[in-house]
């Protein structure tokens, strides 16, 4: 399988992400930052928010996942990556049948190490679509939600409760769709 060129690099993503954690690091600093994403986002998510606030957020969730579903299926080569999930697999089978240590079973381990670089570099991609994005979003829902004191049935913060929920919709958007 020749992966020359397919698996990207990491400076994009160490850059992106650079960026992500200054713009987090500066959110009540630069007034500009936090206007300009309250200008995006207080009458689209905050007007979700505003008519309900569990089905409003489990709607923004829903969206989120399958924004960030969407990003990993059409910024990813795909077809690479299932294949090279497959030779993962494969090699996981042939290692069981070797002792731990033995030559061969060393010799098919280091085979799926030199997989997971590139598959990694594969699966980083998103990142730089979606981290900054996802920043400003994070900042302005505590904002949002340090402001009302809300718990998600009694007790889960905002942040738990996106979590849960990009679990379970991103579980079943990414069967749906396919994705890797």
């Amino acid at each position: 399988m020749d992966n020359e060129g397919k698996e990207g690099s990491f400076t994009i993503v160490f850059v992106v992400m650079l960026v992500s954690i200054i713009i987090a690091s500066f959110w009540d600093s630069i007034p500009a930052i936090k206007n300009s994403a309250g200008a995006v986002l207080n009458p689209t998510a905050g007007a979700l928010l505003g008519w309900n606030l569990t089905f409003g957020m489990a709607v923004l969730v829903l969206l989120l996942s399958l924004f960030m579903t969407l990003i990993q299926k059409y910024t990813t080569d795909q077809a690479t990556m299932r294949e090279m999930r497959d030779e993962q697999k494969r090699l996981q089978e042939e290692m069981k049948k070797f002792e731990a240590g033995s030559k061969e079973h060393t010799e098919l381990g280091m085979r799926s190490m030199k997989m997971m670089m590139p598959m990694l570099k594969m699966g980083m991609r998103p990142i730089v679509y979606t981290a900054i994005p996802i920043i400003l979003l994070f900042r302005w829902f505590t904002d949002y939600f340090s402001a009302i004191d809300f718990r998600f049935f009694g007790l889960l913060s905002w942040f738990w409760f996106y979590l849960l929920g990009s679990i379970i919709f991103s579980s079943i958007l990414r069967k749906v769709l396919k994705v890797v």
